[in-house]
């Protein structure tokens, strides 16, 4: 075989190799609790909504307290609004003041005022960059007023385009963009409860999680918002509000978009997509 056909074929095979290793290079995703999820896919570690403490006012962990060392060090912090149990100030603290926030518009100064040094805001329709991985701003569907002095601010979800596509609701109800949001997701994060025994406005519950599937024509489904704090004494009181809603949303969502996977991961546990 001549030498530059032998090097054109053997380029063409580095070229196919490299492109199957693209392929099947996996999605890690550990479900820290609550809206806290750890996403690792091309070189990147992205934390959303990280809530790292054992309680915040009057709610408490009811799942294994989060070990901050098994979170590690991150590349940017995704937040989808300024509620306490979403932008919580001293979990962010444990990531470090150094560490880019990106956050709702709005909601910035908090962090500034608390010496982050990092900060971007984005508003549904952003785009920014992390690594190799595009980071989308989307629209949702809740309050982002930070209670009890405020201020209000936006309220968004994330979609990260890298070798995957991953969307982060945060905390939201359906809203119609939601069949805009992206052609071919790979995952969906989706809140299914709360920390209460109760939903108020503005939260998709297992049913309205799994009419989102029809929407948003994921791959797989991850729930997410479960499982983790309750407010005090009502974790051995009304246990059921912290178990049931994932098994709910996977048998509404059997229903509704049978050919949608749903993983339940517990929090404090790890997925992984390989294909």
């Amino acid at each position: 075989m001549p030498h530059g056909y032998r090097f054109l074929l053997f380029h063409r095979l580095a070229e196919y190799l490299l492109e199957t290793q693209r392929m099947r290079s996996p999605l890690h995703i550990t479900y820290v609790g609550h809206a806290t999820c750890l996403i690792e896919m091309n070189d990147v570690r992205i934390l959303t909504d990280p809530l790292l403490r054992d309680r915040v006012g009057y709610i408490r962990r009811q799942s294994a307290t989060v070990d901050p060392a098994r979170v590690g060090s991150v590349d940017a912090v995704l937040i989808s609004h300024a509620h306490l149990d979403h932008m919580d100030l001293p979990s962010l603290r444990r990531l470090g003041r150094e560490t880019r926030m990106i956050v709702p518009e709005g909601s910035g100064h908090i962090l500034f005022r608390d010496g982050f040094r990092d900060v971007e805001e984005v508003r549904p329709g952003d785009w920014t960059q992390v690594g190799e991985v595009a980071v989308q701003a989307t629209n949702a569907s809740h309050d982002g007023t930070r209670y009890p002095f405020g201020p209000e601010s936006e309220t968004v979800g994330f979609v990260l385009h890298g070798e995957r596509a991953v969307y982060f609701a945060g905390d939201t109800d359906l809203f119609p963009e939601m069949s805009d949001i992206h052609g071919a997701l790979d995952v969906a994060l989706l809140p299914v409860w709360g920390w209460g025994p109760t939903l108020g406005a503005g939260h998709l519950t297992p049913r309205r999680a799994a009419e989102s599937l029809t929407m948003l024509r994921p791959r797989t489904a991850i729930p997410i918002h479960w499982g983790t704090f309750a407010p005090l004494g009502f974790g051995w009181l009304r246990p059921r509000f912290l178990t049931l809603p994932p098994y709910d949303f996977a048998d509404h969502a059997s229903d509704l978009a049978p050919d949608v996977e749903v993983h339940v991961v517990h929090p404090g546990n790890l997925f992984r997509l390989r294909h």
